[in-house]
């Protein structure tokens, strides 16, 4: 066997250190140009024009929302009133005038049933839209308003129901 010098083992470090450096970057190299298509940095014209730019910051998807079309019966003006107004006006919770206390309804009634109704499904002070409940129609919530009014000394009238609501589909 024979004796390295300390020079060739060191040259030899070196060689192998250099290999181990320069192979990484050659792969990492061609590796970017076959993804970027050979045109590293490089912008063609036609693909920086305004309407390219914009196609390519759209968005991938979208979606829309639309009504689901169900076959039940528009809710009545207790179920509306059980299912959503008992929480604040059976007890007077944040405000809200309780169910039957006619000095708290009076000024609201004498302000009319449209006044209600849009207070009732835009909300008002604590009461959030539709109270709460985000799938009742205009025409679920004014039953609910006349509902509620009737017993404070409302005489609001019951709202006509619309086309669509007034048969349900089978």
């Amino acid at each position: 066997m024979s004796k390295q010098s300390p020079n060739s083992a060191l040259r030899q470090f070196l060689w192998l250190g250099g290999i181990a450096f320069i192979v990484p970057l050659v792969y990492i190299f061609l590796l970017t140009t076959f993804v970027a298509g050979g045109a590293i940095g490089s912008v063609s014209e036609e693909a920086s024009t305004d309407a390219a730019v914009a196609e390519r910051l759209s968005p991938v998807g979208s979606f829309k929302l639309a009504a689901v079309a169900t076959n039940k019966a528009p809710r009545t003006g207790e179920e509306m009133y059980k299912s959503a107004c008992t929480a604040c006006h059976e007890n007077g919770t944040a405000g809200a005038p309780k169910k039957g206390d006619t000095a708290a309804w009076a000024p609201r009634i004498a302000q009319g049933f449209d006044t209600l109704l849009k207070n009732a499904l835009n909300g008002k002070n604590a009461m959030p839209a539709k109270g709460g409940v985000t799938d009742a129609s205009e025409y679920e919530v004014a039953r609910a308003v006349v509902y509620l009014t009737s017993f404070a000394g409302g005489k609001f009238k019951e709202p006509a129901a619309p086309a669509a609501a007034a048969a349900p589909a089978k």
